[in-house]
């Protein structure tokens, strides 16, 4: 991954400059060491944030989503108590064994929280992503699940509590924007990084073991809807959410003001 992204920015060296999606309150440091050598790195984000401030509203209906959405999850979520929900979703292309997905199920079955679980047809590697009977029959009433959703939606709704995320970078900055505590299960890339970052620099989340086991998510879930480690996370989860927001709403944020700086750039060199 670091090869990669090295790789990238020697290919940007005749850019002008190179934006990311974060936000300096969230990622100075990251964007300060790569501009000493390379062209000025600019956070424009979080995009969605300033989708919403900017966009037309001709292109409201445009979406980057791979997968159909269900509009019955936020109706679902509506009759939920305030911070009641923990919401799962393991991303658009990251696969998983039956196994997993059954270690995953007792797991959220035995915390006794509300969840919704998106569970993609191709979640599961070469199978069905199907739960036992007897599964389905303990989360009654209290288990949704999805083959997709609105995921911002989702996050910004006032019943969801908590994220068990794979911790892919779209669905990271998301939930930080929208002030959600998280438990992150990483895969492969960029995703391991960001699940050290939201544990150990941010304080917004906790890692949960790649060899995923019914009792450790059991324990985790609580802990972070109910629990004294998920107090402190969901309000530094808060603070963070409103700095984002500052950044992309007000004209003096700072990722307004470098999206100004990049648009006077390009200007200066098309001339």
């Amino acid at each position: 991954m670091v090869k990669y992204f090295c790789l990238q920015l020697e290919r940007a060296k005749s850019a002008c400059g190179i934006f990311f999606n974060t936000f300096d309150e969230l990622d100075c440091e990251v964007l300060r060491t790569p501009s000493l050598k390379f062209p000025p790195c600019y956070g424009i984000g979080p995009l969605h944030l300033l989708e919403n401030k900017i966009i037309d509203e001709t292109l409201a209906s445009v979406k980057s989503n791979l997968w159909k959405e269900d509009p019955e999850c936020l109706k679902w979520l509506d009759s939920k108590e305030p911070s009641s929900v923990i919401y799962v979703n393991f991303g658009s292309i990251t696969v998983i064994t039956s196994q997993q997905l059954v270690e995953f199920g007792w797991g959220l079955a035995k915390s006794n929280c509300s969840f919704l679980w998106i569970i993609r047809p191709d979640l599961v590697i070469g199978d069905s992503a199907i739960l036992p009977h007897e599964l389905l029959e303990e989360i009654s009433g209290r288990g949704l699940l999805a083959d997709w959703c609105l995921q911002q939606e989702v996050l910004s709704h006032v019943s969801i509590g908590g994220f068990l995320t794979h911790s892919g970078w779209n669905s990271t900055i998301e939930s930080i924007s929208c002030g959600v505590p998280m438990i992150c299960w990483p895969f492969f890339a960029d995703q391991q990084p960001n699940c050290w970052l939201c544990c150990h620099k941010w304080g917004v989340a906790m890692e949960i073991d790649n060899n995923v086991k019914s009792d450790e998510v059991q324990k985790l879930v609580i802990e972070l809807m109910k629990g004294e480690k998920g107090n402190p996370m969901r309000k530094k989860a808060v603070e963070l959410k409103n700095k984002a927001k500052e950044s992309c709403v007000f004209p003096s944020g700072s990722s307004m003001t470098n999206l100004e700086k990049i648009i006077h750039l390009m200007q200066t060199s098309s001339k």
